[in-house]
Parts: C-alpha cells; sequence; structure tokens
C-alpha cells in the first residue's frame, strides 16, 4: 500500500443513494458518493448532490471544500451560510438544521467520528 493517494473520482465505483424519506423537506435530491478512504474513524471522498433540502444532524467533524455548485446549511437558530465553488468549511459536532442544494453541489469530505 502507498502512503500518498491522489484524489480521483474516475477510478472509484459510485455510491448513489437519496437521504431517508422523512427527513427530506424539499424535492428528491440523489446522492453520489466516490468514497476513497474509510479506516479508524476517518472517511473521505467525494460527494455530490442534485437539488433538494433534507435535515441534518452532525455527531462528527467534516471538512468541506466545495468544488462545484451552491448550498445553503441553516443551523437550528435559522442562521444561513452559503457554501458555493472554491469554499472551504468545517461542520463541527452537534450542529443541527438543513442542507440545501441549490445547484448540484460536489464537493470534498474529510469526516472524523
Amino acid at each position: 500500500m502507498t502512503l500518498l493517494h491522489r484524489i480521483d473520482r474516475s477510478a472509484i465505483i459510485p455510491e448513489e443513494a437519496r437521504p431517508a424519506p422523512e427527513i427530506v423537506l424539499d424535492g428528491d435530491p440523489v446522492h453520489t458518493t466516490w468514497n476513497m478512504e474509510d479506516r479508524d474513524g476517518l472517511y473521505c471522498g467525494m460527494w455530490q448532490s442534485t437539488p433538494g433540502k433534507w435535515r441534518v444532524s452532525y455527531a462528527e467533524w467534516e471538512y468541506v471544500y466545495i468544488h462545484e455548485g451552491v448550498s445553503v446549511l441553516t443551523d437550528a437558530a435559522g442562521t444561513a451560510t452559503m457554501l458555493k465553488a472554491g469554499d472551504s468549511w468545517i461542520i463541527r459536532p452537534g450542529f443541527e438544521g438543513t442542507w440545501e442544494v441549490i445547484e448540484t453541489t460536489l464537493k470534498d469530505y474529510v469526516i472524523l467520528s
């Protein structure tokens, strides 16, 4: 095993899923995930979603880098934050609210649980 791994989604068979119907608030978002690492509580890869809105609740840390699209994260207090191409964010454990994809969004993710 090499200790240096290039992020290349073309070499990975993506997983496709939808959020559970009970958390979807709008639309019919389809999530495509290219998992590149899954070990010792660390998960990373690329994720894409088509437009829609659903409830989220984070029990883990997540770092995201937005490659394409526009999404809005709204916390439980109603504060909305736009995530757009070129942005990097950290979502801390305990964040609750909604994730809304306005334009199909592609992101890198690193999750530590």
